[in-house]
């Protein structure tokens, strides 16, 4: 039996991963991470760098961020505490799906992670208060090569579920699509 459902994403590459959970009425077991059955993650399961995020008010937006070539990374993104709508934004040139976005709910009852190849921008906001994400990267963070795109960018026209409640000022800063390069 596999530790985990592979769910496709109408983006080539993007992809849901359900852990399994084995339980009781003590609790549950899945395991969160596994290079040989996760081996479409990034550099061959590689994990480089983790990163942990907390953000503590409900409709708060974070993101879109991504990394230029040749640091852009593959992430795994898994919620441990509340729920946010996680979104991916096709960033590869001559993708079909190129600026496509798509989002899922994640959440710390579903189980769900998404797998985001490299060539993606990436954002959430957070159905909950107190909202715990966990970022596994196939690649360390470059700061020369950070970039993001303006998550209210209408050209993207990202739909999300919640009025927004905080957003930095550094995202509301980042660039729309005409001005993006």
């Amino acid at each position: 039996m596999s530790r985990f459902e592979l769910i496709s994403t109408p983006i080539a590459g993007l992809t849901v991963v359900e852990r399994q959970r084995r339980g009781d009425d003590r609790g549950f077991f899945s395991r969160f991470f596994c290079r040989d059955a996760l081996a479409d993650f990034g550099t061959g399961g590689t994990i480089a760098q983790i990163n942990h995020t907390l953000t503590q008010a409900a409709g708060t937006i974070r993101g879109l961020h991504f990394q230029r070539p040749p640091h852009d990374e593959a992430k795994f993104v898994s919620c441990l505490s509340g729920a946010v709508f996680d979104v991916a934004v096709d960033l590869r040139p001559g993708s079909p799906t190129y600026l496509h976005w798509h989002g899922e709910v994640l959440s710390a009852h579903n189980g769900r992670s998404m797998m985001i190849p490299g060539g993606f921008a990436h954002g959430f906001q957070t159905l909950e208060d107190d909202c715990e994400l966990i970022y596994l990267h196939d690649k360390p963070y470059a700061p020369d090569a950070e970039g993001g795109l303006n998550p209210l960018d209408p050209g993207l026209a990202i739909a999300w579920p919640l009025p927004i409640a905080q957003m930095s000022e550094r995202d509301q800063a980042l660039p729309v699509l005409t001005a993006a390069g």
